[in-house]
């Protein structure tokens, strides 16, 4: 059974047996006087050992007005390794953002968003979209997502154009769910940009 058939399956099986959600885990910040129980910096190495994809989220600028950058009402966006699919049906991926980041309320403003996976040469535009403060869109070729006019960049693997479904704490980041509303590839052949152990592969 290929991975279709056994998605379909397990779906199949949920349908038939209503899942009861678990109670929601107790979460806190760790005080001044507690020890962390996991070294900050042994956290980050260990889990860098894990290569992710990366991806560049944009939202489109607000109806009433353009412009550029994330300091003024064009695009929004930014480069995201925390990526995932997560349902089948309904159709919906997930990413997760700092609290702190000052592009994330545009795009939660604008209530879409369009994920752009990209390509092994295309580690610049990742670094242009992980800064903040300047317009990350000069230069760069896109057009609108089909649904939500949130920017495809041109170039990427592939795109996919969300509507924001879900939104849920977890510690100091966000978990951004999205329903799929429409997505695609291009003909580009590279391989994908990784990211493993602090750089590029």
């Amino acid at each position: 059974m290929g991975h279709a058939g056994m998605a379909a399956a397990a779906v199949r099986y949920l349908r038939a047996r209503p899942v009861e959600a678990l109670p929601r885990p107790e979460l806190r910040c760790v005080r001044d006087d507690e020890r962390a129980p996991v070294d900050r910096a042994e956290f980050r190495r260990v889990l860098g050992a894990f290569a992710s994809g990366v991806t560049v989220i944009t939202a489109p600028a607000p109806a009433d007005t353009d412009g550029g950058g994330d300091g003024g009402p064009g695009p929004a966006g930014f480069a995201c390794q925390s990526f995932s699919s997560l349902s089948l049906d309904p159709p919906l991926v997930a990413f997760m953002v700092g609290r702190t980041s000052t592009t994330w309320p545009r795009i939660a403003r604008a209530g879409v968003f369009c994920v752009n996976v990209l390509h092994a040469d295309q580690a610049a535009l990742c670094r242009a979209f992980a800064m903040s403060g300047a317009d990350k869109f000069a230069g760069v070729s896109h057009d609108p997502a089909p649904v939500s006019g949130a920017p495809r960049l041109a170039g990427a693997l592939a795109w996919i154009d969300c509507a924001i479904h879900a939104v849920h704490t977890g510690g100091d980041h966000l978990i951004v769910v999205g329903r799929v509303t429409a997505l695609g590839t291009t003909a580009c052949e590279e391989p994908p940009l990784l990211f493993h152990r602090g750089r590029f592969l």
